[in-house]
């Protein structure tokens, strides 16, 4: 293709020479040679441009000896009579082989820029394709994960409250038809009692944990928001997870006169029962849990749970708010106290509902966890959202 290309060039150089003559020849006494010679540099130029050097280069020749022999006097001749005519000519030529050099090398350069732009876009394509082929290995990775941490759920979860309760109304059933007399006495039952409704209720919450992050993922959690108080919020959380605390001592410093806020009451007190159940698996018997508030400027308000266990590592900071993932304590041993590890994923989306963050901190003594969340105060102008 490149020696067709080159013939034709050359055919076109001779052609394009041969017509400029027979254009210009008959008035070459009207026109000066500084016209007829720019004429030619452009079709050098031309040439040069479509067909590259070689072409170029024949059709300066040819360009200087028509140049010479019809519009040079004594016209019809190559004699050149007048120095000056000799002068013209040379610069005639020197240029039109400089500008079909440089046409050439322009063309060129073209060329290698389409030809490098070429392979960055197969190179791209190919990154591309590896990106795809890595991003859909993760996520079969990914997957194989979710499955592991719904069969530890499956096996954990829901088979370990279940079986509490097939034991309990088991022995609460052989104790009823028994002939002899009966083994427990009335506290015996009550406390079988106790053990079945304390697993039914962490059955529900499992439940409700599922249902609460199936719509966080499809987008469907619709906040019912109202004008409350932090304290009664942080009040509504402590006391449902006093049986969680009983063998810590809980701490609440709330900031003097802070605003109400217009907020989900119930979700908001679902992120900081949340904490405070993190809290109190990942934190020793007898230490303090800190529940703590204050205003923040930009109208936020900044509430921040503090434990005194074993803190998370740096790294794992943004991991545990993933759904399903339970951290590793700091001597690098799994977090394996219960729980399917949906509790902070569901407090991120509340959160972030909200139009607030959650991000974990060291405690403040550089020991323990905390965990810190903001909220805006609110507007009742806020579009999007129902009222009770």
């Amino acid at each position: 293709m490149a020696i067709e290309s080159r013939i034709a060039g050359y055919i076109v150089a001779v052609v394009i020479n041969l017509a400029i003559v027979c254009l210009l020849a008959p008035f070459h006494q009207q026109l000066s040679s500084t016209t007829v010679a720019l004429t030619m540099l452009l079709a050098v130029l031309l040439i040069a441009t479509v067909w590259g050097s070689s072409p170029a280069y024949l059709a300066s020749v040819l360009a200087m000896l028509c140049f010479n022999f019809f519009f040079l006097p004594p016209v019809g001749t190559f004699h050149i009579a007048d120095l000056q005519n000799w002068i013209a000519l040379l610069t005639f030529l020197i240029t039109s082989l400089v500008v079909g050099r440089l046409s050439a090398q322009a063309k060129k350069r073209a060329a290698i820029a389409e030809a490098g732009r070429k392979e960055v876009e197969r190179l791209y394509e190919e990154l591309k394709s590896a990106f795809e082929r890595a991003s859909e290995a993760e996520a079969l990775k990914r997957s194989e994960q979710l499955k592991t941490a719904l069969l530890d759920a499956v096996t954990h979860d829901l088979r370990t409250p279940l079986t509490s309760i097939k034991m309990s109304v088991t022995t609460l059933l052989a104790e009823r038809n028994s002939p002899t007399t009966p083994v427990l006495d009335t506290d015996g039952d009550n406390e079988l009692l106790e053990v079945i409704n304390q697993e039914t209720d962490r059955l529900n919450h499992f439940i409700e944990g599922m249902v609460e992050l199936a719509k966080l993922e499809a987008g469907d959690l619709h906040l019912r928001r109202n004008w409350g108080a932090i304290d009664e919020i942080i009040e509504t959380a402590s006391t449902r997870a006093a049986q969680l605390l009983r063998r810590h001592r809980l701490s609440v410093q709330l900031e003097k006169e802070l605003p109400s806020v217009r907020v989900d009451n119930r979700a908001l007190a679902e992120v900081v029962y949340t904490l405070l159940d993190n809290a109190a698996k990942y934190s020793p018997p007898d230490s303090t849990i800190l529940i703590s508030a204050r205003q923040q400027t930009g109208g936020l308000i900044e509430i921040a749970v503090t434990d005194e266990g074993t803190g998370i590592p740096n790294e794992l900071r943004e991991r545990v708010f993933d759904k399903f993932f339970r951290g590793m304590a700091s001597d690098g041993q799994s977090r394996m106290t219960g729980g399917i590890g949906m509790g902070l994923a569901i407090a991120r989306g509340i959160v972030e509902a909200h139009g607030g963050r959650i991000w974990i901190e060291d405690g403040p003594t550089g020991h323990g966890t905390m965990v810190v969340f903001t909220i805006p105060v609110g507007d009742k102008e806020s579009v999007g959202e129902s009222d009770d």
